[in-house]
């Protein structure tokens, strides 16, 4: 009986792992499936929020260009992988890319870190500001696609 459980829990590990490490060579998205603004608002929306969502707005647009900029030049939205671009999905291009999710990642957390401390400190008009400023270039990022 113990043999069985034994060989049932390892047969259980094995068919995990190698699950697991097929997922891994699955070509990745370019750009995240988490980027993107859900609103875009306008300055009278803007002016009725209070300092604290406005923070939250500004950040979350800095994010998400900070994910999809560097990108423009294969794609504008989620979904596009080195695949589907003619990039061979191989170790070496996935550990690049791998590597810089990382990298941004990191630059990210800084950033909010830095923001999170400095940026109440901002005036609220400059906030809106910069807010629309934001979503007119995430805008803008969707249109740019119409000029391939």
């Amino acid at each position: 009986m113990k043999v069985k459980i034994i060989l049932i829990s390892f047969s259980f590990f094995l068919i995990t792992g190698i699950s697991f490490a097929q997922k891994k060579k699955e070509p990745k998205s370019i750009i995240s499936e988490k980027v993107g603004i859900k609103k875009y608002h306008s300055k009278g929306d803007l002016e009725r929020m209070q300092k604290g969502e406005l923070l939250v707005l500004y950040i979350e647009r800095i994010e998400s260009l900070v994910k999809t900029l560097p990108y423009i030049a294969f794609a504008t939205k989620p979904g596009v992988t080195m695949s589907t671009l003619g990039i061979p999905n191989n170790n070496d291009n996935r550990k690049i890319l791998d590597n810089q999710f990382e990298a941004t990642d990191d630059f990210l957390e800084t950033t909010v870190n830095f923001q999170k401390t400095i940026l109440p400190y901002s005036d609220t008009s400059s906030l809106i500001a910069a807010i629309l400023f934001y979503e007119e270039t995430m805008k803008s990022l969707h249109e740019y696609s119409e000029f391939h």
